[in-house]
């Protein structure tokens, strides 16, 4: 018998959206999506979500339209709590879900947050899905190209969440042993997620400045940022290898076999892990990192609005 989840019919947005797609993921992956009003149809849906004028997760109803639900969520954040309530889902991982998706569609959903328009968020892509669709059959065609796209960035979040637990304990020795031999670099077999990792443990004011890793028969090195989301550098790359290439930044470096250094002094790529060190002791790169190598920060002095980068 067929596992269905009611939602109105009509325009769709991201909140129903992306409760359907965690549905999907967590409780019944073949569920389908019944589209309609009509309180008697709804009836007889396994889960009710964002319709039906009712909350009430001990029989799976969840709608936040009614007066008698005060609270912030919309159906999606409702869905994880539910499903955070059964155990489905982890507390750990709920709150990566909520930080990274759900709290967002909730708020914009109920009016707390508009999207911006030069932000392709989900919620602008839902909403981008939904347009010129306006028949019943269109419409579910809509929701479900919407639900497809959501359900790839969840996984997406998902396969992150579980990287980055996966790699925790390879980060922290990583760390300590760069600390421990004095190097300014923190060496990986592979590509890791460490960021969060790196910054949640001290990575601030850690005595290292790169990271360096093989990648695509590569090696990448990668200037840390002085705290999670900046786009400096504790300590950038040097100003001579900025933008070079091939040869060129073999000449600037010293070191044969160098590929490749963006022109913001982040990244580097050369051919050998041995030949990337030996271009950082060449700058006299591997020395510990400190914070007084931080540049001051001056408040800014114009009364012009700046324009600021926000979470997509």
């Amino acid at each position: 018998m067929a596992f269905e989840v009611g939602t109105h019919s009509g325009t769709f947005h991201a909140d129903d959206v992306l409760a359907f797609a965690l549905i999907q993921r967590f409780v019944e992956p073949a569920a389908t999506i019944v589209r309609t009003r009509d309180l008697d149809r709804l009836a007889t849906c396994d889960i009710v979500i964002d319709v039906g004028g009712t909350y009430d997760p001990a029989t799976k109803r969840f709608d936040h339209h009614q007066i008698t639900y005060r609270g912030p969520r919309s159906s999606a954040g409702m869905i994880l709590d539910w499903l955070e309530e059964q155990g489905r889902v982890t507390p750990e991982l709920a709150v990566v879900l909520r930080d990274r998706m759900v709290d967002y569609i909730d708020a914009v959903d109920t009016g707390r947050e508009a999207p911006r328009l030069d932000v392709p968020c989900l919620a602008r892509v839902v909403e981008y899905l939904g347009q010129g669709r306006n028949t019943a059959e269109s419409q579910l065609e809509g929701f479900l190209s919407a639900t497809g796209i959501a359900s790839q960035v969840l996984d997406g979040v998902i396969r992150a969440y579980n990287e980055t637990a996966a790699a925790h304990d390879a980060v922290l020795q990583a760390m300590a042993a760069a600390a421990s031999s004095g190097s300014a670099v923190v060496e990986f077999s592979d590509l890791v997620p460490w960021k969060p990792i790196y910054f949640a443990n001290g990575g601030a004011a850690h005595p290292t400045a790169y990271i360096l890793f093989p990648q695509d028969g590569t090696y990448k090195v990668v200037a840390i940022p002085p705290t999670l989301g900046q786009f400096e550098q504790k300590r950038p790359l040097p100003e001579a290898w900025a933008g070079l290439i091939g040869e060129a930044l073999e000449t600037a470096c010293g070191v044969k076999g160098a590929q490749f250094c963006h022109k913001n002094r982040f990244i580097a790529v050369f051919s050998t892990r041995e030949g990337a060190l030996r271009a950082l002791a060449a700058a006299d790169l591997l020395r510990p990192w400190s914070t007084d190598e931080l540049p001051e920060r001056t408040e800014p002095t114009s009364t012009a609005p700046t324009a600021a980068i926000e979470p997509v």
